[in-house]
């Protein structure tokens, strides 16, 4: 398990933000649904599990798990302007974090959005 400031004792370099950003450009853009996340955090297991519960095929990336996943999250950043897993994408849009996903789902917006990018079947819904 990482610890508060693990993610910055590495200081990334401009070009390692560039790379990443690139990275994580085409990974959300490359599947209807895209999760960053780091595998011992419970907002990103919560939302992962409600993805699964939904049927929603989806991918994930963790960034605990990956060579650059500070870069990676440093990047997330400067394009979203959120640094905090999970960071979900929908569509190659930026939804949020958990908060936004759950708030979504209890709203009825999340199933719609998941069957428009083919995300879930519309039979699955019905």
């Amino acid at each position: 398990m990482g610890g508060f400031f693990s993610s910055t004792s590495k200081t990334n370099s401009e070009e390692d933000i560039k790379m990443a950003l690139e990275k994580a450009k085409h990974l959300v853009s490359s599947t209807p649904v895209f999760v960053f996340s780091k595998t011992y955090c419970g907002y990103c297991n919560r939302v992962k599990n409600l993805l699964k519960q939904i049927g929603a095929a989806f991918e994930v990336m963790e960034l605990d798990q990956e060579q650059d996943g500070d870069a990676i999250q440093a990047a997330l950043l400067e394009w979203t302007g959120q640094r905090t897993v999970p960071n979900v994408f929908i569509g190659g849009k930026h939804i949020g974090g958990c908060d936004a996903v759950t708030a979504k789902h209890q709203q009825g917006q999340l199933v719609p959005m998941l069957v428009d990018v083919k995300a879930i079947a519309a039979e699955q819904t019905a």
